[in-house]
């Protein structure tokens, strides 16, 4: 049985991770806007924020890999699969939709990563766990259904990319548990490499060859170096503490725990531009049912009573 310690630290991992995953929208509102930084000109569109984002959270790991870190198993295939197919249809539903709903409808995925491991692949059904994340996806409900009263409904092929791209981040999930025995460095550098040269493939095969060179060499100096430190704080580092994470935690428990993404997200990006992204009244009361799904599960007292 995994010691309670070590079950905790890998609980606190994940929670990084979240937090770290949460930057995203603060670092992107940095690249759009006139900050003391001035990396906003030329502007980038959202397809080349993921391309470099990406790149560099799987370059940061290459000098730390180890010769037993290369280890192969087809399985990994389809988690690299999962992961482009992630990328590649939420930045495409931010872009052409509402950001806020593509992050918040990504993180639907517990509720997909819980019944496929209780259905599908057999896994014991955990009552508790399975409040927990109806509260938790209820909070979730209502911040989507708060921005879709704000903002319309959308069209439906942006919902659809957004709930798909969910499923997606789901099979990552599930691979990254599967493949828990195997360094979290490399599955994180074959995710991000992956996804990176996957969309400008795409970009190359689409627009030809000229425009990919213009498109690949739009960023300066300084936006490339914010972008490294993009892709390396909010994309590589938590992807790693995520999987290592997953080596002593269930993906079902690690999905509810990162639904903690959603609700501050939106907070960071208020400290950017409050002007425009303070966070309305359904965000909160959606966020104090995911934070109350969290402490419901977790809160010390409850495991000493119930022992």
């Amino acid at each position: 049985m995994t010691p309670a310690a070590t079950v905790n630290r890998a609980r606190l991992c994940i929670v990084l991770a979240a937090l770290l995953w949460s930057l995203g929208g603060l670092f992107t509102r940095v690249l759009s806007r006139d900050t003391f930084l001035g990396v906003n000109q030329p502007a980038l569109s959202g397809l080349q924020i993921a391309f470099y984002r990406a790149l560099f959270a799987g370059l940061v790991f290459i000098p730390l890999l180890r010769r037993r870190d290369l280890t192969y198993r087809p399985l990994m295939f389809l988690m690299v699969g999962c992961f482009s197919c992630m990328n590649a249809l939420f930045i495409t539903a931010m872009v052409l939709g509402s950001a806020a709903n593509a992050i918040l409808l990504q993180n639907s995925a517990p509720f997909w990563v819980y019944f496929f491991c209780v259905y599908a692949l057999g896994e014991a059904h955990d009552r508790q766990m399975f409040k927990a994340i109806l509260i938790g996806m209820a909070g979730v409900l209502v911040i989507i259904l708060g921005g879709w009263v704000r903002e319309g409904f959308g069209r439906v092929e942006i919902t659809s990319m957004a709930l798909l791209s969910a499923l997606m981040y789901g099979g990552v999930i599930l691979c990254l548990r599967e493949l828990r025995d195997h360094s979290s460095m490399w599955l994180t550098t074959q995710n991000h490499l992956g996804s990176a040269l996957c969309l400008g493939a795409a970009i190359a095969i689409i627009h030809g060859p000229v425009f990919w060179w213009d498109w690949t060499t739009t960023p300066t100096v300084r936006q490339l170096a914010f972008l490294a430190f993009f892709g390396s704080v909010q994309m590589a580092l938590p992807y790693a503490l995520f999987a290592r994470g997953l080596k002593h935690v269930s993906p079902q428990e690690a999905g509810m725990i990162t639904l903690l993404e959603p609700l501050l997200n939106p907070l960071w990006t208020y400290m950017i531009a409050p002007e425009t992204d303070t966070p309305p009244i359904t965000t909160w009361i959606g966020g104090l049912l995911i934070v109350g799904a969290l402490a419901w599960r977790y809160w010390p007292w409850r495991r000493a009573r119930v022992s």
